[in-house]
């Protein structure tokens, strides 16, 4: 049997990291469903304390999902969920941002501009890549 997955990235700022990614990847934001979530403080399945406003919208505190814009059947979602704990150690996992058509420079500059930190060149007989850091300080790679 086949499994499905999400990758879930631990952050102190989970709906800041979501918007910064999805603007990365050309990915979407989730919707936040207002209604729903007063709808759980409502009945007492969550708390006022379990949400907070991000961009004039109620939200989950806990964090939020962005996905491709053709969907789940195209590439997993990916959560950012809130952890109080700062990143210390370098990532055991990242992802591989493949440009496609794009220019791999001009998607590295984009980042950095958008606050992502340049670690370092990387290449393995003819394939190249630039890794940087999320504005957290997770790894990603940058490549065709």
């Amino acid at each position: 049997m086949a499994y499905t997955f999400q990758v879930t990235v631990d952050s102190a700022h989970p709906h800041e990291l979501a918007d910064w990614w999805a603007d990365a990847l050309g990915w979407e934001v989730e919707p936040s469903d207002e209604k729903f979530i007063r709808r759980m403080v409502e009945e007492g399945q969550a708390t006022e304390a379990d949400t907070t406003t991000h961009r004039g919208v109620l939200v989950w505190k806990a964090g939020t999902g962005i996905r491709h814009p053709e969907g789940l059947q195209r590439a997993p979602r990916i959560l950012f969920q809130f952890i109080p704990d700062p990143k210390t150690v370098k990532n055991r996992v990242h992802l591989d941002v493949r440009t496609g058509e794009d220019d791999p420079r001009a998607v590295v500059d984009r980042l950095i501009a958008k606050g992502a930190r340049h670690l370092h060149e990387g290449n393995q007989g003819p394939s190249t890549w630039t890794t940087l850091a999320d504005p957290e300080g997770n790894e990603l790679c940058v490549s065709h």
